[in-house]
């Protein structure tokens, strides 16, 4: 038999419809970027919730925030939960919010059944996973990890030119914990949409992640010349006209990187400046930033040397200099086998249709991984759609994703103390 924990789908689909009230947009979605007014409200209702059910509040230097729920054995490391509640500008209502709240939920069933676990539970809210308004993404994670330093991070500017500790303090969510505390977790789970529609697709409701695609960001800048719009095509060293092979080239590139499994790479140009930016002006000047995945490091790396590759070429063919500089890279990342069973274990146990499946998407688990035992569950998403007002999911995918990471969670955790009438996932006695 399933898990007879009062979880509620209902009150989980309701707190997520009540958390996207606070930035939401006219056409359905979310704009909460990290260490805005918004933010902060979408925190503090949180923290409400969280206290409402005698759960206690720590915040961090970083501003991620730590809602504890004490276990019989206070000795044990807890078992977290968690994701974010920053959006996008155009974001939806599900990335990152969901495996919040799906946490929540859990722990308001814990609460309401009477159940004591054994190790100590901790729902976590990650700060500025998305990377919209300060990049690079998951910075409250990463750094809690030691893979950003704290002072580095607190340094960051935005493209107004406001500081992430001094915005983290506006908002008067800058803590006195260490982040890195964070790191001395016993297990990490994370729920998450897909963002992608392979699961929508294979009638799955339960994507079990085994691992995270390896990531490469790199920038590039092109230097020619100005011409005015009206001079002869000839001789001219138009950035523009190198940077639009180029790109179409890393496509390309990502395209014909073919796995042994017949998976290909993954590339992105997401944001390009132009200078001087004028109509019949052709420009001196491009930048663009460029993304790229593969679940084989190998052919990741021959994908950025390819890449350089062709630069080189179109640099001299079009009489302009390019530069290609590293950005960011995230190594490719597995996911604690053992908990990774426990996440396939409780969706077999629930009877719902489930598949193994990397993510190509960098989440906070990714890098709690690199210090944590940790493990993902994914939940569809219509289209694949998200970064975007439009995306959506069904209630029942929510809780689907609910129920085995609760599953997961009490697998790991442990019951010290339980209602007369609880009884675990596949106790058919």
């Amino acid at each position: 038999m399933t898990t007879n924990l009062p979880l509620s789908g209902a009150r989980l689909w309701d707190s997520l419809m009540e958390l996207a009230k606070i930035g939401g947009t006219p056409k359905g979605g979310c704009n909460r970027q990290t260490l805005t007014d918004l933010d902060s409200e979408g925190r503090h209702l949180l923290r409400r919730w969280g206290e409402a059910m005698g759960c206690t509040l720590s915040v961090d230097r970083l501003g991620n925030m730590v809602l504890r729920r004490e276990g019989r054995d206070p000795t044990r490391k807890p078992v977290a939960m968690g994701s974010h509640l920053d959006t996008q500008p155009t974001g939806g209502k599900f990335d990152g919010p969901l495996g919040v709240l799906a946490g929540l939920e859990v722990l308001r069933a814990l609460h309401e059944a009477g159940i004591e676990t054994e190790a100590p539970l901790v729902l976590i809210n990650w700060t500025n996973e998305e990377g919209a308004r300060f990049s690079p993404p998951m910075m409250g994670s990463g750094a809690a990890m030691g893979i950003f330093a704290e002072a580095d991070v607190l340094a960051l500017r935005d493209t107004d030119g406001k500081a992430f500790g001094e915005e983290l303090t506006r908002i008067g969510w800058r803590g006195d914990a260490d982040p890195a505390g964070l790191a001395d977790l016993a297990a990490y789970f994370e729920l998450h949409i897909e963002q992608g529609a392979l699961l929508e697709n294979a009638g799955k409701d339960i994507g079990v992640v085994t691992h995270a695609l390896a990531q490469a960001w790199y920038e590039v800048t092109i230097e020619g010349a100005e011409s005015h719009g009206g001079s002869p095509m000839a001789g001219r060293r138009d950035a523009m006209m190198a940077a639009a092979p180029l790109i179409a080239a890393i496509e390309e590139i990502a395209l014909r990187a073919f796995s042994p499994s017949g998976e290909p790479g993954r590339a992105t140009v997401g944001r390009l400046t132009v200078y001087p930016d004028s109509r019949n002006i052709a420009p001196s000047r491009i930048w663009f930033s460029i993304d790229t995945r593969h679940g084989d490091p190998e052919l990741l790396a021959r994908m950025g040397a390819q890449i350089r590759a062709k630069a080189a070429e179109l640099a001299a063919a079009r009489g302009v200099s390019i530069t290609i500089t590293d950005f960011w890279q995230s190594p490719l990342t597995p996911f604690d086998t053992a908990l990774v069973g426990r996440v396939r274990d409780a969706a077999t146990r629930l009877g719902l249709p489930h598949m193994d499946m990397p993510t190509g998407i960098g989440h906070d688990a990714v890098y709690v991984a690199r210090r944590v035992p940790a493990a993902m569950i994914f939940c569809p998403c219509h289209g694949g759609i998200s970064h975007n007002e439009a995306e959506s999911i069904t209630p029942a995918w929510a809780e689907a994703g609910l129920r085995v990471l609760a599953d997961a969670v009490l697998a790991t955790a442990g019951i010290a103390r339980a209602a007369p009438d609880y009884r675990p996932a596949g106790d058919t006695s």
